[in-house]
């Protein structure tokens, strides 16, 4: 007769190995849904309502679902696009930018996420803008003042201060972006320098010089208010910048807001998870098995 633990032996066996194979071929989707996720996260959004009383809101919602429809069919081949759709009544322009770093799928992931977003935070206001980490849309109804280009929109400064000497490292790395951004075909820049991440990036439709002179605006934002933190990110009307200091894992969009790697965060609790899970397979076979060899 075969021993009676031959048999659970056999089934942790091959639960380990099925364990370790799953998790395996599970790790790539956990890192892109890690990813995936963060280009979603919502970073601010704007909604005011200076339509007028002569506006239907259903009227307005008919007119935004259109718009919408055709800045989510653009962003599967375009990182940038300004349209417009209306009525004999109103008519309402509007945009979208991904991140200059995002692929083509992942832009165009990122902006069918914000119509979802736009229409549960703002409605059917109007003018409205929606900020994610990867991706951004405002509209407006065309006619209505808009807001300037160097308008600060949103500033966010990390509470870990840097010790002596960061913000030489820092305000060296704003220089190199200030250069890059310049010559950038995209008008979007990417820089590291003395362990410092900074990231600018314009308005697709912002010209050279305009472009040049909002980053430096960020700039002097950031070194008037952010001080010694060893991150932080401002939003003006025409661009955008962030910085991140690498050293403490702080390295802005790309890993996580002033936080370390949102991935590898994934992919140790998703490890914790399984070795829980293995530990239990383990307690209850050889629990099994000694109930048998008991008997």
């Amino acid at each position: 007769m075969m021993d009676s633990l031959t048999i659970p032996r056999n089934l942790l066996y091959y639960f380990q190995h099925l364990l370790v194979l799953c998790f395996v071929l599970m790790l790539p989707d956990i890192v892109n849904t890690s990813k995936f996720d963060h280009n979603h996260l919502l970073i601010y959004n704007h909604c005011e309502n200076q339509t007028s009383v002569d506006h239907h809101p259903d009227s307005v919602s008919l007119i935004l679902s259109q718009l919408f429809q055709e800045l989510q069919e653009k962003s599967s081949t375009s990182k940038f696009f300004q349209t417009n759709a209306g009525d004999d009544k109103i008519a309402v322009s509007g945009l979208f930018q991904c991140r200059g770093d995002l692929s083509n799928d992942d832009c165009y992931s990122c902006v069918n996420k914000l119509p979802e977003v736009s229409s549960r935070l703002c409605g059917a206001s109007l003018p409205a803008r929606v900020q994610l980490a990867g991706c951004r849309m405002n509209y407006q109804a065309e006619g209505v003042h808009t807001t300037r280009r160097l308008q600060l929109l949103h500033k966010t400064c990390s509470l870990e201060q840097g010790l002596y000497g960061f913000q030489e490292k820092r305000d060296a790395a704003f220089v190199a972006v200030q250069e890059c951004i310049l010559s950038s075909p995209n008008q979007y820049c990417d820089q590291i320098c003395e362990s410092v991440h900074v990231m600018a990036q314009c308005d697709g439709n912002l010209g050279e010089c305009d472009c040049g002179k909002c980053v430096t605006t960020a700039i002097n934002i950031v070194q008037e208010e952010c001080g010694y933190s060893l991150a932080g990110e401002v939003y003006l009307e025409g661009c955008s910048l962030s910085y991140g200091y690498q050293e403490h894992g702080i390295v802005g969009y790309d890993g996580g807001r002033f936080g370390g790697s949102s991935t590898k965060i994934v992919a140790i609790v998703i490890g914790g998870i399984a070795a829980v899970v293995l530990g239990a397979g383990l307690c209850y076979i050889c629990r099994g098995g000694r109930h048998k060899d008991g008997k």
